[in-house]
């Protein structure tokens, strides 16, 4: 594919990832207890869930902005694999839960290696979006 084509494609998909980003911001506010759950041992629950609601929101405003687009699409990159390790843990905690359903366990499992496309994706809005 040609840079053209490329460049394109990544301005195009930011939005999408934008939005994607965005919602997941806003619901970090809307429903913290959510997220608190999910926090690593170690680190405070509420602090780390509103502070991570507010990186995909900073992060997709850049994503939208077209001036700021590349160095956003590495920052989403890099908050995808920030949040992995709270994937891993409701995935966890989730089969070890007698109370959880079996929907609920298999959407946790199914969810941690959707996170390497989803990094592959905002690296590729990182390394081809328009540099205006």
């Amino acid at each position: 594919m040609r840079r053209r084509e490329r460049t394109r494609r990544a301005d195009r998909t930011a939005a999408a990832l934008a939005v994607l980003l965005g919602g997941a911001g806003v619901t970090h506010f809307l429903r913290p207890r959510t997220y608190d759950r999910i926090v690593p041992d170690g680190l405070p629950p509420r602090t780390t869930t509103l502070a991570s609601g507010l990186a995909e929101l900073v992060v997709a405003v850049g994503l939208a902005v077209p001036a700021t687009r590349r160095p956003s699409g590495w920052a989403a990159a890099a908050l995808f694999l920030a949040v992995f390790p709270a994937n891993v843990t409701m995935a966890r905690d989730l089969l070890d839960s007698p109370r959880s359903t079996r929907a609920s366990r298999l959407v946790s499992v199914l969810r941690l290696p959707l996170q390497a496309p989803l990094v592959a994706w905002a690296a590729r809005v990182g390394r081809h979006a328009s540099k205006r």
